[in-house]
């Protein structure tokens, strides 16, 4: 069993805020083509139909002790033709981070913020990469800002409303 180094060894700092990333690994995937082939038809034959495409995106944490949490990044990618569904593409992109030393205001944004954004890029890339030998063209999330997303969020509960999601 691989020895789980702690914070304190990690940075031999003891009462300062730290931040030691564990591990990152795809926790959930999955790619759906349920109109294939003949959707790849139906984009042969109507080169100026434009596909719509609908991102969801969620993140969840959990406390998993001793300073360790571990954070999931969903998101689900569904690309449409008209009312047929091209494409489903689903990623739950997920790290173990060490976080101490930081008051609970800190440790939210942490969480909240530079997890989610550390996550991203592998995300992207799963997302990608199954679009992509699903045998559709190439297609490249945006960058996402997840600190102008967790301050909307903060905003959001401190004055009573919903929680945001992200259609786009």
């Amino acid at each position: 069993m691989a020895e789980v180094t702690t914070l304190d060894q990690a940075n031999g700092q003891a009462g300062q805020p730290q931040l030691v990333l564990q591990k990152i690994y795809v926790k959930d995937v999955s790619f759906e083509a349920p109109n294939a082939p003949q959707i790849f038809q139906e984009i042969g034959e109507n080169e100026q139909a434009q596909p719509q495409v609908q991102l969801n995106l969620g993140q969840s944490a959990t406390d998993l002790g001793g300073d360790l949490y571990e954070v999931v990044l969903s998101l689900t990618l569904t690309c449409t033709l008209g009312e047929r569904t091209a494409y489903l593409a689903e990623v739950q992109q997920a790290g173990v981070f060490g976080i101490a030393g930081f008051d609970a205001a800190d440790r939210d944004g942490v969480i909240g913020s530079y997890c989610p954004n550390l996550l991203f890029p592998y995300a992207r890339q799963v997302i990608s990469s199954l679009v992509l030998e699903g045998g559709f063209p190439p297609f490249l999330l945006q960058p996402i800002n997840f600190d102008a997303l967790f301050a909307e969020q903060q905003r959001r509960a401190a004055g009573g409303g919903e929680a945001p999601t992200l259609n786009s």
